[in-house]
């Protein structure tokens, strides 16, 4: 077959270039030859790190005889859902309402040459077995439906359209502002909150980073204990789980069981550079052992990006498989035997029992997957050893180990470049080295978002994926959103004039190409995007937090920070076009009600102002206060912007303004001054 995937800038579309499947790209040139042949689509879309897309690529993708039945009766596409949210989001939801259930990947879609679903399902083995169908006697089967029910099918696709746009949010009355989601969230998610094991509910268990996030900001504003508890107990829960790679740092996508012990085992950037921000906001304001245990969380996290995932440029890849030889998980599971042969007597005797390979096999009943099965200060007490030589036994055994370990055949990574995951790494950083008190990490930060401007900045626009310096496809809502957050963080990590140049230029493409200027809120694609069967204004958290709560989280900051009222003005329409959805159930929607607090109590903003080295104290001295947004210039800045102008106070070192909005107070010009100004505003939001 012509190898039309060969080049594409996705490696899990390059996986499949050499199939005897006929595969296109999404594109023209397929829907053009199947409008031409009078042939439906089969779309089939996943992504590199999946396992179960794997399974039906060598059950069927790489079968001839399967590869013939779609060739001869359809035109085959390939997409990276990645790469192409907007497809997947469609179809995704297309599923759920054809199928009455939740969706997944692969996804297996048949749609007319316009795009209009007919049959969707998600995995489908060759032959049939499990109360699946196999897929060789489906091809037929909807082969003849495209045949025969023409005007059915054309009739069912002008209902999912309906459908479809009958989910988007409907434009609020001019006075609706959910002022109250914030407190009725939280409510919803302390019931669900499980206080024993942390998380929401039972298995599989996700970590859903921007419910935590939420949570604890609420706890950190009003002093809320339920919003810290939620926060600080699934942290820890998940640090001593084996959803958190005990080796080599970084979390899975999941964990399959309630007590975050087994994980699905891919590890995607976008999780782990969520978690990051979030460990490292936990570990500012926990205490002993819960502090020791999120501080490590938040470094192995690091050092995992850094060993396994870091471009030559200094961006990031997207994820590692969950497989490696053909088996789930098969890289990071051990036996006893194998541990103790490669650590000392005492080495083992602290390991195996930390880790439960005291205990029976966790995995599948033959193998051990590395959980804290104890606390290593009941090790130490067991074993009569002191503490920090019980650590450092510890920490020998996971350096032996994680030798080991990378002598094994790795799982593959998905080496693409994605604007989005990127934005979260960069801001995750950002922020954890403000909270952490860790510089070496805001080099990590700046070094990914210079060379995210130099390669997915080009001409104005922001494009979404890239492989190696080649950079494709329009930038979505995400993109932009998510970026313009990570700018923000950026910021308070180290001041940059060209950073602050950039964010004004990106929030004004935010507002010129994605806006609904009318209703409010902002689409998924752009203005100029492909027309697809639907554009919808996303505005529920699912793996990643939404388009629309980040657009309206970065445009409030940055409206603050640069007394601009319209991007403020934009954050608002966005939040109140999903009014109703907020007052009526705002689980689900923790990002848009974290952009409700960020507009009805703009973050404290401190300007700090004077002497490079005490500038650079008083920022340290207020890092850690979950509560406080906090950019630092020096008197050597020239060429500030006139919004930006402050100055230096003639009588003092230094200065700090903390202003809420646009609205600043009387500079600080002492610490304990500064302090007791923000100590104040604390009570106030409470």
């Amino acid at each position: 077959m012509p190898p039309r995937l060969a080049l594409a800038t996705s490696p899990y579309l390059r996986q499949h270039a050499g199939n005897p499947v006929d595969w296109y790209p999404w594109g023209d040139e397929a829907f053009a030859r199947a409008r031409a042949e009078d042939k439906p689509l089969l779309v089939s879309i996943g992504y590199s790190a999946c396992h179960w897309c794997h399974v039906m690529a060598h059950e069927c993708f790489e079968d001839a005889e399967v590869a013939a039945a779609m060739n001869r009766d359809f035109v085959n596409v390939k997409v990276d859902r990645e790469e192409r949210p907007d497809v997947d989001r469609i179809y995704q939801t297309a599923h759920a309402l054809l199928a009455r259930r939740g969706g997944g990947w692969p996804l297996t879609v048949f749609a007319t040459p316009g795009g209009d679903p007919f049959y969707i399902g998600t995995y489908f083995p060759k032959e049939a077995r499990h109360g699946l169908p196999g897929f060789l006697d489906l091809l037929p089967r909807v082969a003849a439906l495209w045949r025969e029910r023409r005007g059915a099918i054309a009739a069912q696709g002008d209902e999912v359209r309906r459908a479809l746009a009958s989910l988007e949010p409907s434009p609020a009355a001019s006075d609706a502002w959910p002022a109250d989601a914030p407190r009725r969230l939280l409510d919803e998610l302390a019931s669900a909150f499980d206080e024993r094991l942390g998380g929401f509910g039972g298995a599989p268990k996700f970590p859903q980073a921007p419910d935590l996030a939420f949570a604890l900001r609420q706890g950190a504003l009003r002093g809320t204990q339920a919003g810290t508890a939620i926060a600080s107990v699934t942290a820890r829960r998940m640090a001593d789980g084996g959803i958190h790679d005990q080796l080599g740092g970084g979390f899975c996508r999941y964990a399959t069981d309630a007590r975050w012990a087994i994980p699905h085992f891919e590890k995607m950037l976008g999780d782990n550079a969520m978690l990051l921000g979030l460990y490292a906001d936990v570990a500012a304001i926990a205490g002993g052992d819960d502090r020791d245990a999120c501080v490590r969380a938040a470094e192995g996290i690091v050092a995992w990006l850094v060993r396994e995932m870091r471009a030559p440029d200094g961006a990031y890849f997207s994820s590692l498989d969950a497989d490696s030889e053909g088996e789930e998980g098969r890289h990071y599971l051990w036996t006893p035997g194998e541990v103790r042969a490669l650590l000392t007597p005492d080495e083992f005797a602290v390991a195996s029992a930390h880790w439960g390979l005291d205990r029976a096999p966790n995995f599948e009943g033959r193998a051990w997957h590395l959980v804290v099965a104890r606390p290593l200060s009941d090790v130490a007490a067991s074993l009569a050893l002191d503490p920090g030589v019980a650590r450092q036994r510890l920490e020998a055994a996971r350096t032996a180990l994680l030798r080991a370990r990378a002598r094994r055949v790795p799982p593959a990574r998905d080496d693409k470049i994605l604007t989005s995951w990127n934005a979260l790494a960069i801001a995750g950083l950002a922020r954890a080295s403000r909270r952490l008190q860790r510089p070496d990490w805001a080099d990590l930060a700046f070094a990914a978002l210079d060379a995210q401007k130099r390669f997915a900045w080009q001409g104005g626009r922001l494009l979404a994926t890239r492989h190696g310096e080649r950079a494709a496809l329009g930038a979505y809502l995400d993109d932009h959103a998510y970026m313009l957050v990570a700018l923000d963080e950026a910021m308070q990590a180290r001041f940059r004039l060209a950073d602050y140049a950039f964010a004004r230029a990106l929030a004004d493409a935010l507002l010129a190409r994605f806006e609904d200027p009318r209703d409010g809120g902002f689409w998924f694609t752009s203005h100029d995007h492909e027309a697809l069967i639907h554009r919808g204004k996303p505005g529920h958290d699912d793996a990643t937090p939404s388009g629309n709560g980040m657009a309206a989280l970065g445009l409030a900051s940055l409206g603050g920070l640069a007394g601009e009222p319209r991007y403020a003005e934009a954050a608002r329409r966005a939040v109140r076009l999903f009014a109703a959805q907020l007052a009526s159930s705002p689980r689900g929607f923790a990002t848009l009600a974290s952009a409700v607090d960020a507009l009805e109590h703009p973050p404290a903003t401190v300007l700090l102002v004077g002497d490079p080295a005490r500038t650079a104290a008083w920022h340290a001295a207020i890092a850690r206060d979950p509560s406080v947004d906090a950019h630092v210039y020096d008197v050597g800045t020239h060429a500030l912007p006139a919004e930006l102008r402050k100055g230096p106070q003639e009588a003092a070192p230094v200065a700090a303004w903390v202003c809420e909005g646009t609205r600043c107070l009387p500079p600080a010009t002492t610490l304990p001054a500064l302090r007791s100004l923000l100590a104040a505003r604390r009570r106030e939001a409470a």
